[in-house]
């Protein structure tokens, strides 16, 4: 399996100055944002590449000066969906580990603890296009092609679903790792 870098997503206490950092001093722009669920904190995508729909997001959900750990996930592409299912083969082996697969649409993805406790994700990019934030959990039993069919089947009534190369989104997933069918 090959990781490939793909973002960092950081808890912040105070979104709009953390977000006046990072688009005017660091040229991020902002990609999409939203609440990650209705009622629940709201998260702000940003990138400064066409070619990768986020590099890095903001969640706010940091509370009170001590409040958690700023890291939210560190997260990885990889080359092939088949990758995401040996990972996930090997890591319900280790009791230590809670895994929670999730489809954002325009990935397979697999979120994942470290031994202390550190959040990752790993993903497969699939080959569409969606406004995020989107999660649905998936079926880590399935094959890719009934992957990729159920994911389709489960976003596909949403208007900004396309396949990526039709997307007239700023930011798109469209990566050299992105793999078709």
């Amino acid at each position: 399996m090959n990781l490939s870098w793909s973002h960092a997503v950081l808890n912040v206490r105070d979104m709009e100055n953390m977000l006046g950092f990072y688009t005017n001093v660091l040229g991020f722009a902002i990609s999409d944002r939203g609440e990650v669920a209705p009622g629940a904190p709201e998260i702000v995508f940003m990138s400064n590449s066409p070619d990768e729909h986020h590099q890095l997001a903001l969640l706010d959900m940091r509370k009170g000066e001590t409040a958690g750990n700023p890291l939210n996930h560190l997260a990885f592409r990889v080359e092939s969906f088949d990758d995401v299912k040996d990972l996930h083969d090997q890591l319900v082996t280790l009791p230590y580990v809670k895994i929670m697969p999730l489809s954002h649409g325009n990935t397979l993805s697999i979120y994942f603890n470290d031994p202390e406790g550190n959040g990752l994700e790993v993903f497969w990019d699939t080959p569409w296009h969606i406004t995020q934030p989107q999660g649905k959990p998936w079926d880590t039993s399935l094959d890719r092609d009934s992957a990729l069919a159920w994911v389709e089947e489960n976003f596909k009534e949403d208007p900004t679903f396309s396949h990526h190369k039709e997307a007239d989104a700023a930011f798109v997933n469209r990566g050299e790792y992105h793999k078709e069918g």
